[in-house]
């Protein structure tokens, strides 16, 4: 007996409605094991190398080694939160000021900037990719979202010095530091820190072992910025 369009809409949305539950239940076991367990790797890792594979560079190297907060230099943390994320302590994954400077500026005919949160670079650094699209954006929420209701802001906040990009293809404190000081995490001092802040809008374009005089101008701010905030007093516990 033939199906019906009837049944046969019954039974697609009984599959999409799987497939949904199958990929929120996914996505929440890997958010909630990120809390405890330290990623092998982020998604931004793995298109960087896949792409350096694809393009012929044979001679990218992939550097990245966790690090545990309490080996990570107080100087750092602070530093990443006064150059990106200054409300970082008292929102809940989104900076509504922000969003809506940035959508203002847009509106008076200036480039629509970003707005991120430490908290959204964190959801897209691990489980999404590079570009801008609207998929991206909204998924980023519902990982942003899924991160903040399930992870302390200072798990956030270590996972973020873990995986950001400080320059091609080095990734994370420590990776940083042995590349552009020949130091460890626990050595990094406010110059340095701010140094690597400071490349983080566009680390392919913004060097730490070279800094332009704009990256050195932005250091000096960052430091500014960092002591202003109380320093690594400032920070959730």
């Amino acid at each position: 007996m033939a199906k019906t369009p009837r049944s046969l809409s019954r039974r697609l949305w009984r599959w999409l409605l799987l497939a949904a539950t199958a990929w929120f239940a996914l996505s929440l076991v890997a958010v909630l094991t990120l809390r405890f367990v330290p990623p092998v790797a982020s998604a931004i890792m793995l298109q960087d190398w896949i792409g350096a594979r694809l393009g012929g560079e044979r001679d990218f190297v992939l550097r990245y080694r966790w690090t545990p907060w309490e080996q990570v230099s107080s100087a750092l943390p602070i530093a990443l939160v006064a150059a990106e994320d200054q409300k970082f302590p008292f929102h809940h994954g989104f900076d509504l000021d922000a969003i809506q400077s940035a959508l203002t500026d847009a509106e008076d005919g200036e480039r629509l900037r970003g707005a991120s949160t430490i908290s959204q670079q964190v959801a897209k650094n691990l489980f999404l990719w590079r570009g801008r699209s609207f998929v991206r954006k909204g998924l980023e929420a519902y990982f942003t979202v899924l991160i903040e209701a399930l992870w302390p802001k200072r798990r956030i906040l270590e996972v973020y010095l873990n995986v950001a990009e400080f320059g091609d293809g080095v990734y994370g404190a420590a990776a940083a530091g042995a590349q552009f000081f020949g130091t460890t995490p626990t050595r990094l001092d406010a110059r340095q820190s701010a140094l690597l802040a400071a490349v983080l809008p566009n680390p392919k374009r913004f060097r730490v072992d070279k800094p332009s005089p704009y990256v050195l101008h932005r250091a000096a701010w960052i430091q500014r910025q960092a002591n202003q905030l109380g320093g690594a007093a400032y920070l959730p516990r």
